[in-house]
């Protein structure tokens, strides 16, 4: 069973895969779709949408497994994606960074659809550098942890991330500290004066 409730964060129709296999955090991914959309472009941009499904890493009942990513599936345009996050670190620490920040949601204001074109920098946008205090280092099951304690199925949400496009049209990744206004980011209650920022990075990563 994955670790049990970690951080409660102050503020704040869908194609359905059949559940057969036992699954760590059963419940928020009992409705991960089977199949997926397209319209992705091989871009950085931002995906507003509604909530579908949590999907931790390794979870064999639903499509596309990923053994050290967690997944948050997002319905926009009468179809679904899939949020690829970052929960394990690299090189010699593993343990990934994550932290919540509050913050307005950068324009264009939120709508459902893909904007590519978008930028973001934690430390320009939000002000978040990384010898800030809130990071907080945590595993994979931790980390994946927050992040499913913080989501709500059928809320709207805001990823910041970057898409291949083509093949890969039904995915986006790299949401975590990138650079170049690239970072990747989930925001909770983006339709809302007051949206709560998940933030994630690498122990290697200084800004």
């Amino acid at each position: 069973m994955r670790a049990a409730l970690f951080v409660i964060l102050a503020a704040c129709g869908t194609s359905a895969a059949t559940a057969t296999d036992a699954a760590p955090d059963a419940g928020k991914d009992a409705a991960c779709a089977s199949t997926f959309g397209d319209v992705l472009t091989n871009a950085f941009g931002r995906v507003d949408g509604t909530v579908v499904a949590i999907v931790p890493p390794g979870d064999a009942r639903c499509a596309q497994i990923n053994g050290d990513h967690a997944v948050v599936q997002v319905q926009l345009g009468g179809a679904v994606y899939r949020m690829v996050v970052d929960v394990l670190g690299t090189g010699t620490d593993p343990a990934i960074r994550v932290r919540g920040a509050g913050a307005p949601l950068p324009a264009p204001a939120f709508a459902e659809g893909w904007h590519p074109g978008v930028t973001l920098d934690y430390a320009t946008d939000l002000g978040v550098h990384s010898t800030d205090a809130d990071w907080q280092t945590m595993s994979l099951d931790d980390a994946t942890a927050r992040i499913s304690d913080a989501i709500a199925l059928g809320a709207p949400i805001a990823v910041y991330a970057t898409s291949s496009g083509g093949t890969k049209a039904d995915s986006a990744h790299l949401i975590h500290r990138e650079g170049g206004g690239h970072d990747g980011a989930i925001v909770l209650a983006p339709d809302t004066a007051h949206p709560t920022w998940l933030l994630f990075r690498f122990a290697t990563q200084s800004f």
